[in-house]
């Protein structure tokens, strides 16, 4: 139950950029396709499903928080090439872990906002993940290559993103092995 309006209103911004993400990780995961990269398509539209995760987790957290709300959240727009989808991609993970979700999980702490603390902090630690992986990415596509890659496991618990295999236990949340959904080629 979050009983302060501050942290309302960051579970709210946090739950618009993770809905944005979702649907324009979906689109750029289209692209990369169409532009003859279909692992990166598949990272995509894998990291797309992890942005759900958030999203619900924060529209969860928010519970009792009932009624209309204009919400306010960055986000990159247009389609660009792979690579470019790629580094604005990574942008905004960048964003989300330097700047948006330190900042909302010390105002969740310092009130107290237990759910929201979990959600933001399960958040931020699959952001980290995801930057490091379109980073990757967009290296390879930028030589031209795609990148290697058979799956990508995502915990359907905090999101957290492994390519190339699924652990046995979440090192994020501690879901076990059967709460990760599988992409494949």
């Amino acid at each position: 139950m979050v009983k302060n309006d501050m942290t309302a209103q960051n579970l709210r911004s946090a739950y618009g950029g993770e809905s944005q993400a979702f649907q324009r990780y979906k689109v750029w995961g289209d692209k990369a396709e169409k532009d003859g990269y279909p692992n990166v398509g598949l990272l995509f539209k894998a990291i797309a499903y992890a942005e759900q995760v958030h999203a619900s987790n924060h529209f969860e957290a928010l519970d009792n928080c009932m009624g209309d709300f204009l919400v306010a959240s960055g986000a990159v727009f247009g389609i660009g090439s792979t690579a470019e989808n790629l580094e604005g991609a990574k942008a905004g993970e960048d964003f989300e872990i330097d700047q948006m979700y330190p900042t909302y999980n010390l105002v969740a702490k310092e009130q107290q906002e237990n759910e929201a603390v979990r959600s933001f902090h399960y958040a931020l630690e699959a952001e980290k993940i995801h930057s490091k992986f379109f980073g990757e990415a967009r290296e390879a596509v930028l030589d031209g290559e795609d990148i290697e890659l058979e799956s990508v496991s995502i915990c359907e618990v905090c999101g957290h993103t492994v390519k190339d295999g699924t652990p046995d236990e979440c090192p994020i949340c501690g879901a076990p092995k059967e709460d990760f959904k599988v992409f494949e080629k």
